[in-house]
């Protein structure tokens, strides 16, 4: 019955027209304002925070976990937030106040004032995240919306490349100056996006997915759910201690850890496409599983291996698939909720709240195990490499439940 409504059902354009690449630059605008540059940019920042004595180590780390907080929040009342004024208005407002807190953080009034302004950042990231591709791939082809979502979110690959290449040069004209240009970068940014965001709701498919359909959804989406919790388990060590790791766990030195992180960066710009590329040719589902188990091999790689050539390999695999998760997550929750916007939104926004609040977790929780363990880093990356096996397998058992879920269904037909 299905198989004869997708042959019968019209043909739809496979090209992008004028619309649907202005809102796909859009996205990245979005994407590179309140996640990569709000996030991303204040790594590099903290030494020079502290060594200006803006604020003490203590304040600064802290100050850093307000972006998460805020990113938590936004993520959580996205959907609300957005319900009154329309999405597109409120992706416009979300990077207005991220672009307000780079300008309002080059005074540093206090620890307070500095507090809210991270928090609102993080929040419009977090916003900005949930809405954003919910509001462009319903008006893109359904065989391009793996491009257009890498694209999309292309954007939190720059801003994790800017934090290792233009932050630096930024800080040679001062701390005032870094954040003054971050804040007319992203101000440049929303001006580029504003007129690009999709118009009106997205058109409702005519054929409601069936109620078993659905439910069966349900089922595949909480493994999801699951997976991409402990995805962020494992991921947060890397973003957070990998260049630490190369600086004085292996006795390297910063600016060779700082290369390090260049390498990641440059890899996270193109991560978001080729997921999204490899995710149009053979299907999210797979794609998603070879990405699991490659983040597995490279994060036990950093945590086992000496060797720089293959800490520089992981950390390339790691750069790719850090942004490019993103795209196929989304791209899982398409499979398992075919032609149902509503129900796509809401699975999105729940992935991206399991995603904030694991990552936060997780930041304090290796925060802990350092401390406790004399900086054992061997320790954390194995922990960080457990949790990415762990997502990997219970990636593996959802399959085989779907696959023995499905097999009378096909004998019965």
């Amino acid at each position: 019955m299905s198989s004869s409504r997708r042959a019968s059902a019209p043909e739809t354009p496979q090209r992008l027209n004028r619309a649907a690449w202005f809102a796909t630059v859009a996205g990245m605008s979005g994407s590179l304002v309140g996640v990569g540059l709000a996030r991303f940019a204040y790594t590099p920042l903290i030494p020079p925070l502290i060594e200006a004595n803006w604020f003490s180590a203590a304040d600064a780390v802290s100050l850093g976990a307000a972006n998460f907080a805020g990113y938590l929040a936004g993520a959580l009342l996205g959907r609300h937030v957005a319900m009154p004024f329309g999405n597109t208005n409120t992706l416009r407002a979300l990077m207005l106040v991220a672009t307000l807190a780079f300008f309002a953080c080059a005074w540093p009034l206090s620890v307070s004032w500095f507090f809210v302004w991270r928090f609102l950042s993080g929040f419009s990231g977090g916003a900005i995240m949930v809405l954003v591709a919910t509001t462009i791939l319903p008006h893109v082809p359904r065989a391009q919306r793996g491009f257009v979502s890498g694209m999309v979110f292309c954007g939190l690959g720059l801003g994790i490349a800017a934090s290792g290449t233009l932050i630096p040069q930024l800080l040679q004209f001062g701390l005032w100056t870094t954040w003054m240009g971050l804040g007319a970068l992203s101000l440049g940014l929303t001006a580029l996006a504003w007129f690009g965001w999709p118009k009106g709701a997205p058109a409702m498919p005519e054929i409601a997915p069936l109620a078993e359909h659905i439910e069966r959804g349900r089922i595949s989406l909480r493994f999801l759910y699951v997976q991409y919790a402990a995805n962020a388990l494992g991921i947060v060590a890397i973003i957070v201690l990998l260049v630490d790791y190369i600086a004085r766990g292996l006795g390297l030195g910063a600016s060779l850890g700082a290369g390090f992180w260049v390498i990641y960066g440059l890899a996270a710009i193109a991560g978001p496409v080729v997921s999204g590329y490899v995710s149009d040719r053979i299907g999210s589902g797979r794609a998603y599983g070879i990405a699991l188990f490659a983040q597995t091999v490279a994060v036990a790689a950093i945590a086992l291996s000496g060797n720089l050539i293959a800490i520089g390999i992981a950390t390339a695999i790691l750069g790719i698939l850090t942004p490019g998760m993103v795209v196929l997550v989304l791209g899982r929750i398409h499979e398992i909720l075919p032609d149902n916007h509503d129900g796509q939104h809401i699975a999105w926004g729940k992935a991206t709240t399991v995603f904030a609040l694991f990552q936060m977790l997780g930041g304090y929780f290796y925060a802990w195990i350092f401390a406790r363990s004399q900086e054992d880093y061997t320790l954390i990356f194995l922990v960080a490499a457990s949790a990415m096996a762990f997502a990997l397998c219970v990636n593996l058992a959802n399959a085989v439940r779907e696959h023995f879920r499905d097999k009378p269904r096909k004998h019965a037909h």
